[in-house]
């Protein structure tokens, strides 16, 4: 085999309809295109969310609410969770990077420590935010916090 007798496999490559080509062809006339509306006409597209005249749903249906521009998303982890955390590799001290090894966040994703569960061991604890009823109970427990930038 070369280069000079390669052909497409047998069937793969169809011809195209050659329609408006007079009425011999059996494809002149309206070319297939049925008569008359703006479907027959050259240039036609129907325009997204076009509903044939009808008044479309993104008109009909009010617009509501709006998006805070300032807002921050905290993922959420509880005294309980650093407790196991703690315990788990004998920490006195848990950071961010802690947690996201730990599996408890994403690389990027801000943390606020939230006051569910109980917290019996002395922990430094490094996060972006904190609830106030965490922080007593971190403090209650002998332990510090300090807040990170974000």
């Amino acid at each position: 085999m070369d280069l000079s007798n390669l052909q497409p496999a047998a069937g793969s490559n169809k011809k195209g309809k050659r329609l408006g080509r007079g009425a011999g062809s059996g494809k002149g006339g309206t070319s297939t295109r049925g008569h008359k509306g703006a479907k027959s006409r050259s240039g036609y597209s129907k325009k997204v969310g076009f509903e044939g005249g009808q008044m479309p749903l993104q008109r009909r249906v009010p617009k509501f609410g709006f998006k805070n521009i300032n807002h921050v998303e905290y993922k959420a982890v509880n005294l309980d969770a650093l407790q196991a955390l703690a315990e788990a590799r004998q920490l006195s001290k848990v950071s961010v990077d802690d947690m996201i090894a730990a599996g408890l966040l994403k690389k990027n994703q801000l943390v606020k420590i939230l006051a569910n569960g109980e917290l019996k061991v002395k922990l430094e604890v490094e996060a972006h935010a904190f609830s106030k009823k965490a922080e007593e109970a971190i403090t209650a427990a002998g332990g510090t916090i300090q807040t990170v930038k974000k």
